[in-house]
């Protein structure tokens, strides 16, 4: 796995490590962060650096709260504060003694080292951000779902304000609007950060170097992503040049030498054998494996493959959204979007028939086939070989099923391991190969990039965008999306809308704001109508921002406190600093109110229109 691996980062550097998927990343955050012993080498930290890890672990689902968990980090820091107030009463009260000035002291410096008087905040930041809202904090873990759990140990991980952070896929169960988030969260981090992703556009917005692990060893590239893959490629390029050009250097000399061993030219080849045996040789570059899709021809459906009017959804009482309708025409790639919970899966599941409807009319067009790609690799058989599961519901014979399944990174013998032992992205591998066998002319997917490393994404992308049929997409990977896509189908405000344009297209739209990008013209049989488009604001909504805006005047008025509490001329003065943090826990209440108003204004916005 790991061999001969040294690497450096230095403050304010976000530095990814890449590499195929058992090369040993989260081997290496685990070393760094000395959950893991190395077989020989160090790691160097400087004294006092705090090191967080997060490596998608959940927490145990036991008694404590989502809060009490997400603070652990810190310290006891609520502790701390019940202990400062003590204190401050007493200060108050004519206490000035040694004994309780030193405690203060000792107190005081534990909140700084936990994050201040602002620790609260930033803690209730961190969970906004990661989709949490403040009515979570006092939820017991065991009422969590395991990818909520996740989205908690990596709020944990952020809240602790570490010098040092380790992230190991930290995009996993984040929907867009966290993902934005978590990319500015990391920007601003002032600390070093070494992070395993295989999501494209999280590392293109998120690092500034990387280190390349493979074959046992590390190559550092001090650049951005996107220049790193440029790089490869270019370093591929002249090191393939260079072998070629070398070997036949060699053969021409070998021939020589052969052809003028004896007779009059013998010397000349003998001094020939001299040069050819000092020749220092160029290794044999050494590509990986590369996954390789291929769709076959499909037979052409009606023009309109899909056309749905007036649908409904809900899960249990709640409505997911209703009044949904648009037209995915022949070769349209459709992505659909929308925040974690919003029912995303649940709509796809009910337009190819898994699910019932509430309401609404869903039509199939004329010769349309449809291969459904769950994002749950359950459908298969885990008892039976990788090769039974492949031959199971298609006509491919076994050497036609061995061939494609050789494509899929499953050669020779690998297609008898049982199914039951595959790890995730070996199932996923064998999920793409049976979709891909089937010959279907409209493919829906739900998030089919997860566990696969990079370079099987950029393979599933590039077929894709040759497959000459119908897409209807569900993706959390953004990179995919702006890819594929060619329009939008997002969950707004309890109701469906669609929108020409890829994924930056529709940042563009849902953010209000001038778009430099070329936005592609798509002529339609039908679109979402106009007040499904360009929503008008409604007064719950209107209260919403009004909130946003006093929570974000509070926040600059506390953090003004703050500094003032921590300059040494208002600590020196006993009767000020009191003053001022009563000023400070009084602000604070009042931002927990104004949160509890916003988190009620927002259900109310967020209620499904009638109409």
């Amino acid at each position: 796995m790991l061999g001969d691996v040294s690497l450096r980062v230095g403050t304010g550097e976000r530095i990814c490590l890449i590499g195929r998927n058992g090369v040993g990343k989260t081997t290496l955050l685990r070393i760094i962060a000395g959950e893991v012993n190395a077989d020989s080498g160090e790691v160097g930290i400087p004294k006092g650096w705090r090191v967080a890890l997060h490596d998608q672990r959940p927490p145990r689902a036991d008694g404590r709260t989502l809060g009490t968990y997400v603070a652990e980090l810190l310290g006891d820091v609520e502790a701390v504060e019940r202990s400062l107030g003590e204190l401050e009463a007493a200060m108050a009260g004519g206490d000035h003694s040694d004994a309780t000035m030193h405690a203060y002291s000792d107190a005081q410096l534990a909140l700084d080292q936990a994050g201040g008087y602002g620790w609260r905040v930033h803690v209730e930041s961190v969970l906004r951000g990661l989709g949490f809202e403040n009515s979570d904090m006092d939820r017991e873990l065991s009422t969590f779902s395991g990818g909520e759990l996740t989205r908690a140990a990596l709020a944990r991980t952020l809240s602790a304000k570490p010098d040092i952070l380790l992230l190991d896929e930290p995009t996993n169960h984040l929907d867009l609007k966290s993902l934005d988030w978590l990319e500015g969260e990391l920007a601003d981090f002032p600390g070093a950060i070494l992070l395993v992703s295989h999501d494209r556009w999280f590392l293109e917005a998120v690092s500034t170097g990387v280190v390349e692990l493979g074959r046992g060893r590390a190559k550092v590239y001090n650049m951005k992503y996107s220049a790193y893959r440029k790089e490869r490629i270019l370093e591929e390029t002249q090191a393939l040049d260079a072998f070629d050009k070398q070997q036949e250097e060699i053969e021409r000399l070998e021939r020589f030498i052969s052809r003028f061993s004896a007779g009059t030219r013998a010397k000349q080849a003998k001094s020939l054998g001299k040069k050819l045996a000092k020749i220092e040789r160029v290794e044999m570059p050494r590509r990986d494996v590369a996954m390789k899709f291929g769709f076959p021809k499909t037979a052409k459906p009606s023009r309109v493959v899909m056309e749905v009017e007036d649908l409904k959804s809900t899960a249990g009482d709640r409505i997911l959204f209703e009044h949904g309708g648009f037209v995915l025409e022949r070769g349209r790639r459709m992505a659909v979007i929308g925040p974690n919970g919003a029912g995303k899966t649940t709509l796809i599941e009910t337009l190819i028939g898994d699910r019932q409807s509430a309401g609404g009319v869903i039509k199939l067009g004329h010769n349309v086939e449809v291969a459904y790609f769950s994002q749950h690799a359950d459908d298969l058989p885990a008892h039976a070989t990788v090769l039974e599961a492949m031959s199971a519901g298609n006509k491919l014979g076994t050497t036609d099923c061995r061939t494609l399944l050789g494509r899929f990174l499953f050669p020779g013998s690998e297609v008898e391991k049982k199914v039951e032992v595959l790890s995730g992205g070996e199932r996923r591998r064998l999920l793409l190969a049976r979709m891909v066998a089937t010959g279907a002319n409209f493919l829906v997917l739900d998030e089919p990039t997860n566990h696969l490393d990079v370079e099987a994404r950029e393979a599933l992308e590039e077929a894709l965008d040759a497959f000459e049929g119908t897409i209807l997409l569900v993706s959390h990977d953004r990179a995919l999306i702006d890819a594929v896509a060619d329009e939008t189908l997002s969950v707004e405000q309890g109701t469906l809308v669609r929108r020409d344009g890829d994924y930056n297209d529709f940042i563009a739209a849902t953010a209000g704001g001038v778009h430099t990008k070329t936005v592609k013209k798509v002529a339609t049989a039908a679109t979402a109508p106009k007040k499904r488009n360009a929503p008008k604001t409604t007064p719950e909504q209107k209260r919403v921002r009004e909130i946003e805006a006093e929570i974000a005047a509070k926040e600059q008025t506390i953090a003004a406190l703050e500094a003032e509490l921590e300059d040494a001329s208002v600590r020196a003065d006993h009767q000020l600093f009191i003053q001022t943090a009563k000023a400070h826990s009084q602000r604070q209440e009042e931002l927990k109110a104004l949160m509890k108003d916003w988190e009620a204004a927002e259900i109310a916005a967020s209620s499904p229109v009638s109409g």
